[in-house]
């Protein structure tokens, strides 16, 4: 039994869900997602979204699930939108950005530049005495997820020191050093 897959999903105020054949198309304020599905039935009843399966395979139980979720992170990025915040801890680590270009220096010889996609709002917010934050944010869950793994993926935060990009509040496994 999917216990995910069986909760309605509310729409909120100003959202619109459309399903044609295969496709769910999710119309909000901040923009329009849509995601095809296979394997389940989508009903979209006054003010909320249902998904139900036709059997009980495994196939279907998983889709369940997924598209539910899928379907329900849609409905909150077009209406709230999704943020993630990476902090870049070193020192000489610095992020800029100028548009869509993204500038780190992340102690290598070169910075590292990035275009980063237009459905996606960049923020560099440096502090005197803190370390950098790039602030990303968009209506796609998965895009925002993506750019952030990329740019965390540049210089990892090592366990000896904690140096690297990580995201804020990111608990880090640390090891103690040698013992003398």
């Amino acid at each position: 039994m999917s216990r995910i897959g069986n909760n309605p999903i509310t729409i909120p105020e100003g959202v619109t869900v459309e399903v044609n054949e295969n496709v769910v198309t999710v119309k909000g304020k901040l923009g329009e997602l849509s995601q095809e599905f296979s394997g389940i039935e989508v009903k979209v009843e006054e003010g909320s979204v249902q998904l139900s399966r036709p059997s009980d395979s495994k196939e279907h139980k998983a889709k369940h699930g997924l598209y539910r979720a899928l379907i329900a992170n849609m409905t909150e990025g077009v209406s709230k939108g999704w943020t993630k915040e990476l902090e870049l801890v070193g020192v000489g680590y610095r992020a800029s950005n100028q548009g869509q270009k993204l500038d780190l220096a992340l102690g290598f010889s070169h910075n590292i530049v990035l275009d980063i996609a237009p459905e996606v709002k960049i923020e560099t917010i440096s502090e005197k005495g803190k370390n950098p934050i790039v602030k990303l944010t968009s209506h796609d869950k998965q895009l925002v997820g993506q750019v952030a793994a990329k740019i965390r993926g540049f210089r990892k935060p090592e366990p000896y020191k904690g140096k690297g990009v990580k995201f804020v509040g990111e608990q880090l496994r640390r090891k103690a050093g040698k013992s003398a």
